[in-house]
């Protein structure tokens, strides 16, 4: 049975400061990766500090390539290398189709889309044949199971969670024709408890899609056939399995991590 080990790897995680990229980063590093957490959040130093010796912050901009150029370099150069990039930055303005405000539509295309993009290219760059990591990869960007459901006050979250699966499908299509080396994936989470998935409850029960934050949830738990909303463990498990050689016949997919919300 192939190991879920990811000892001698390295991997760089947007959004590793807190919610999903924090849980991201911890499961990385107890498979025994090396973790650069990425961050424009300072907190994403102390993240980087409990995991333990051997791991590192780096200040990103997700929509800033010269971010990008630095934070992959600093990953190359403090940690040896870089094998595994989780895509996971994302943010979530709740808003009716005829209220949204295209300040707010902008903002989210460019962390969810254009972030995206710039960490597909340079991840790309960096791990095939000749780039300054070379050994080829996995990479794993963050979708949502908003990309396959029709869910009240997010239509341009959910817009930008289906360009993220669009754009995987594209890129592992590339990155094989082109002999990279790369499996890129993207997982579809479910609702998840953290402080965006309690945001996004808060919200919906105020723009008066559901009676109250309660009410929201128990509406997503009963869209569930598993019965729950999901855990960050079920979300960095399933990242987990997509950076090893479990998987390693499988690119170009969108995994659902959503109890089935979602088929």
């Amino acid at each position: 049975m192939t190991s879920y080990d990811l000892s001698g790897r390295t991997a760089l995680v947007t959004g590793g400061a807190q919610g999903l990229g924090e849980g991201m980063a911890k499961a990385l590093a107890a498979a025994g990766a090396r973790v650069m957490v990425g961050d424009l959040q300072d907190s994403g130093a102390d993240t980087a500090a409990a995991l333990g010796e051997g791991h590192g912050f780096v200040r990103l901009d997700v929509t800033d390539e010269s971010s990008w150029e630095a934070a992959v370099a600093a990953t190359v150069e403090r940690l040896g290398g870089l094998d595994i990039l989780v895509n996971n930055a994302g943010i979530e303005i709740t808003s009716l189709v005829t209220e949204v405000e295209v300040a707010d539509i902008e903002r989210m295309m460019r962390v969810n889309i254009l972030g995206t993009t710039l960490g597909l290219k340079h991840g790309l760059r960096t791990m095939r044949p000749g780039g300054a990591a070379g050994r080829g990869g996995s990479i794993i960007s963050v979708s949502s199971v908003a990309a396959t459901i029709a869910f009240p006050g997010i239509a341009v979250y959910s817009a930008t969670k289906s360009a993220v699966d669009r754009l995987t499908r594209v890129a592992a299509t590339e990155a094989g024709k082109l002999g990279y080396g790369v499996r890129v994936n993207c997982i579809y989470p479910g609702l998840v408890p953290t402080a965006m998935g309690a945001g996004l409850a808060n919200d919906v029960a105020e723009l008066g899609l559901f009676a109250s934050a309660e009410a929201a949830v128990g509406a997503v738990v009963d869209l569930t056939p598993a019965g729950r909303l999901g855990t960050v463990e079920d979300m960095a498990d399933a990242v987990v399995f997509l950076a090893s050689d479990a998987s390693r016949f499988v690119t170009g997919i969108g995994l659902p991590v959503d109890g089935g919300m979602g088929m």
